[in-house]
Formats: structure tokens, C-alpha cells, sequence
């Protein structure tokens, strides 16, 4: 065995849960260590990512456990891509669904093999059968039809054949030949951030290569720091990290970005010159056309990174054309003096998820009359956003071009009320419809507009009639500020109002 041989040892496997909404992602995790992630969270949905260390066999395995709601597409991707393995979770009962493809494109993506869980096979309406047809048909071929993907049906609720999902990921593991060097300095993944109101910036970290210890001095592209603490998934603190492991570091000068990379540096000028060269511009909703007609300014505060990426991500995809979108401010915390400040200055409103205030803050927000809006489901902050959107939307009112019609003779006058003969040329005239009166002038034969009217009633022989089209002749009652002549053109048209229905408009 040479020297470069010797640099590398086998890790364990980094294992994502990816499926659609209910199909059991936690559930499965709470049976296989009994984590209880679901009861921890508002309407049973896990919110924000987390990272989970198990052993099976004498062997580790280290689980992601991505949210399942559509507000965290991103996040599931960026799971995906940290990882070695995936689980795709498919209900018995219910089958492939919109995120179960979703969830299918994002491993393909990331060109990882994965492990189909088919979960719920204790219900009487389970049909693995069907499931493995719609998988086929999403091209995810079982071994149970003659394909290559292992499939292993389970049930989180009895904890039936959970053991065998482990075996499989071990066993797949195996074949994948997971190595890395511990010799060079470590590095790895943020997984999730947030701030600690007494320790500062936490980080959750999947490392990757090299051992992290306390004290190592750590970058990222937006913050560094000096590992303070360390701490395993537990909470249990520890002086070292080998790679794969799920780890939490206090110590960072500011929140790291949830899924940029971390590196460990030999020393902090090396650290804090990595920063400063690579630093992103922090991300900004532009307005892209003149068409917008108010700004909305908003100020943004989440308990974690993951949440508030979320929380971005699905404000960028609102519909902006009329109604834009400005976040001023952007950050993991509770709500704090100087996000009030802020608002009051720029008119702006904070939305907060899973956030707190204190009274001294809440009696500044009333005296200042600042808008407020906590919430602790995204989706329903979001409609909150949509709301104020939609309410901020000021109807159009735009001219359409009916028909025109030419003056044929005239049968009755009395101050602004005539009694007119017409011959319509093009289009249509209606009843109520407005009307331009156009007169040729002599000298040039220019049609110019001489006054204004409305059509009160439309009549056809002796009938009474709500509109008359081209090539028909008709009677009209006319109300206006001009004394109608033979010869002249009317055009006819109406004020139309657009229709307002939530983000879209219509005519």
C-alpha cells in the first residue's frame, strides 16, 4: 500500500429522504431512531432541514431529512446534491404524485443512486404493484419488475421491514466505495443556520473531507469564524468531527449561507481573504419594465436560514408586473428595534415566520403604526403576500373601439337629446355605448372630432334592440353636448374595467 493509499479511509454514506407531502419521509426516520420530528412541528410538517446520524450493524449512516412541501423545492435540491444515497418515499396508497417527480428529477440531477421506500404497506388500501408501475412509468425501474432500482416495501408505522432499508443502504454504500482523505483539512456543507440568542451564529455542517476539530478556523464565501464548540446531532459535545458526520459549530461571525461550502484555513488571514474574495452580492428582487405601479417594501425575519431561503424563493415566482416585490432586509432572528426602524422609514411591512417579539418591541410597533405579520406555516405567509399584492392593485380602465356608423338623416331635436338615422359601416354600436361624433371638414375632407354622446336606445324598424352590426340600419337616441348633422360619423366604444382575480388581470 503507497503512501497516497494510505490517505484515504472508507465514510459512511450521506442518505437524503426525498417524496411527496404524507408519504412518511419523517415517519420512516422516527422509526428508525425514534426522533419524533412531526410533533415538533407546526401542522406536521418538518420546515426546516435537519441531520441525523444512526448505526446499523456496527456501521453509521448519516440521514438528511428534507421538508416535503412545495415551499422547499430548493432545499430538497440542494439535499440531493450533499448526499450519496437517496430515499424515494412512496405511499402504498396513494402512488407517484407531483413531488414524487419532482423529487425524481432532482436525483437524477445530482446522478446518485437511490432506494425506493415504498411506505404504508399496513393499510388495507396499499398496492406496492400499481406504485411500481407508476415508478416504471417515471422511469425508476424496480428489480421486483426487472429493473435495477431496489425497492423495499416498509411500513413506519409498524416498524415492519425497516431493518431491511438499512441492510440496502449499507449494502448500496458498499458498492459505491465511499472514500475520503483525513489527512488534508476538512471541509463539507451548511446545512442549516440560525441564530442563538446567547451563543451567536449556529451552524448545522455535514462534513466531507479531513477531520474538523475545535478550534479549526472556518469560511465560507459569506462569514468566518473560529470553532468555539462542536456539538453531534444529539447535542452532545464533542472535540472532533470525522467526515460524514452531522456536527453543529458555534463559533461563526455571522450566519453562513445554508448551502454553500465550508473550508477549514490554517490561519484567520487566509480565512477572512477567502471571504472577501469570493463574497456574493446579496440577492435583490429587480423591476424589469416600466409597467410596475407601486413598490412594495418588505422586510423579511426567519427562525432558520433553510426557512427564510424557502420563504425568498416563493416570493420571487409572485407575479410582479404591476404589484413589485422589494426586500430590503433579509435575515434569521426576532423581530428587533432596528427592524422596526427600518420599516418605519421605508414604509415597509415585516413578515415573520416562527419569530418573536418582546412587549417593548410590540409597543414601538403600535406607537410607530408599523405593519406586522407573524406566521408559523410559510404558506400562509405567502398568501398574506399575495393579499396585500392583490388589495394594492388599482383596476385599468381602457377605451375598446366598438363600430362606426354614418348619420343618414334626422328626425328629432330638443336641447341635448336627438333623434337619429344610421347606417353602420364597421363593427357593432350598443345601447349605453359612448360616441365620438366626427365631422368632415370641407376644406382638407378630414374627419375631426367636433363633440361627445351616449346611445340611449337602439331601434330597428319598430323594434327596440340592444345593439345592431355592420351593413344594418338603425334608429338611434342620442344624448350629447353637439347638435348632430346629416353626414356626420359616430364612433362608438366603451370604458372597460379590468378584472382583478388574485395576481392575474383580464379584460
Amino acid at each position: 500500500m503507497n503512501q497516497e493509499e494510505k490517505k484515504r479511509v472508507s465514510r459512511p454514506p450521506v442518505v437524503v429522504i426525498l417524496g411527496h407531502v404524507d408519504h412518511g419521509k419523517s415517519s420512516i426516520l422516527e422509526a428508525i431512531k425514534d426522533l419524533k420530528i412531526t410533533k415538533k412541528e407546526s401542522g406536521g410538517i418538518t420546515q426546516h432541514i435537519g441531520a441525523y446520524e444512526v448505526e446499523h450493524q456496527n456501521k453509521k449512516i448519516t440521514f438528511l431529512d428534507t421538508p416535503g412541501h412545495e415551499a422547499f423545492s430548493s432545499m430538497r435540491s440542494r439535499g440531493s446534491s450533499v448526499a450519496d444515497i437517496a430515499i424515494l418515499v412512496v405511499a402504498a396508497d396513494d402512488g407517484v404524485k407531483s413531488q414524487t417527480k419532482e423529487a425524481i428529477s432532482h436525483i437524477k440531477e445530482a446522478k446518485i443512486p437511490v432506494i425506493v421506500a415504498i411506505n404504508k404497506i399496513d393499510k388495507p388500501e396499499a398496492d406496492p404493484n400499481r406504485v411500481a408501475q407508476q415508478l416504471a412509468e417515471a422511469e425508476i425501474y424496480l428489480e421486483s419488475i426487472g429493473g435495477k432500482v431496489p425497492g423495499v416495501f416498509v411500513s413506519a408505522k409498524t416498524g415492519e421491514n425497516i431493518g431491511d432499508l438499512l441492510e440496502m443502504i449499507l449494502l448500496v454504500a458498499e458498492m459505491e466505495k465511499l472514500e475520503v482523505d483525513i489527512t488534508i483539512p476538512s471541509d463539507g456543507t451548511i446545512i442549516e443556520s440560525h441564530l442563538d440568542s446567547l451563543r451567536g451564529p449556529v451552524a448545522t455542517v455535514i462534513t466531507k473531507n479531513g477531520i474538523l476539530k475545535k478550534g479549526d478556523i472556518v469560511a465560507t464565501t459569506f462569514t468566518l469564524g473560529r470553532v468555539k464548540n462542536l456539538e453531534d446531532f444529539q447535542k452532545n459535545r464533542i472535540e472532533s468531527a470525522l467526515p460524514s458526520t452531522p456536527v453543529i459549530i458555534y463559533g461563526f461571525e455571522s450566519m453562513p449561507l445554508v448551502g454553500s461550502e465550508f473550508k477549514v484555513f490554517p490561519n484567520n488571514e487566509e480565512a477572512r481573504q477567502f471571504v472577501e474574495s469570493s463574497q456574493s452580492l446579496k440577492k435583490e428582487i429587480q423591476i424589469k419594465n416600466n409597467t410596475v405601479e407601486k413598490v412594495i417594501n418588505i422586510i423579511l425575519k426567519a427562525d432558520f436560514f433553510g426557512s427564510l431561503e424557502a420563504i425568498e424563493g416563493m416570493v420571487t415566482t409572485l407575479p410582479q408586473e404591476r404589484i413589485a416585490l422589494k426586500i430590503l432586509k433579509s435575515e434569521v432572528g426576532d423581530i428587533n428595534e432596528s427592524d422596526v426602524k427600518l420599516a418605519k422609514s421605508t414604509e415597509a411591512i415585516i413578515f415573520g415566520f416562527k419569530v418573536k417579539t418582546t412587549t417593548q418591541i410590540e409597543s414601538i410597533i403600535e406607537r410607530e403604526s408599523v405593519n406586522l405579520f407573524i406566521f408559523d406555516i410559510i404558506y400562509k405567509l405567502i398568501d398574506k403576500i399575495k393579499e396585500i399584492m392583490e388589495a394594492a392593485i388599482v383596476p385599468r380602465i381602457e377605451r375598446v373601439e366598438l363600430g362606426k356608423c354614418k348619420v343618414l338623416a334626422l328626425f328629432f331635436h330638443e336641447k341635448n337629446h336627438q333623434i337619429i338615422g344610421c347606417k353602420i359601416l364597421q363593427g357593432e354600436i350598443k345601447k349605453e355605448a359612448e360616441l365620438e361624433v366626427m365631422r368632415i371638414v370641407p376644406e382638407n375632407g378630414e374627419e375631426t372630432k367636433i363633440g361627445s354622446g351616449k346611445i340611449k336606445k337602439i331601434k330597428i324598424g319598430n323594434r327596440e334592440v340592444d345593439k345592431a352590426n355592420q351593413g344594418e340600419e338603425c334608429g338611434i337616441s342620442y344624448e350629447g353636448n353637439i347638435k348632430i348633422e346629416e353626414g356626420d360619423l359616430l364612433q362608438a366604444y366603451i370604458m372597460k374595467k379590468e378584472e382583478i382575480n388574485g395576481l392575474k388581470t383580464a379584460w
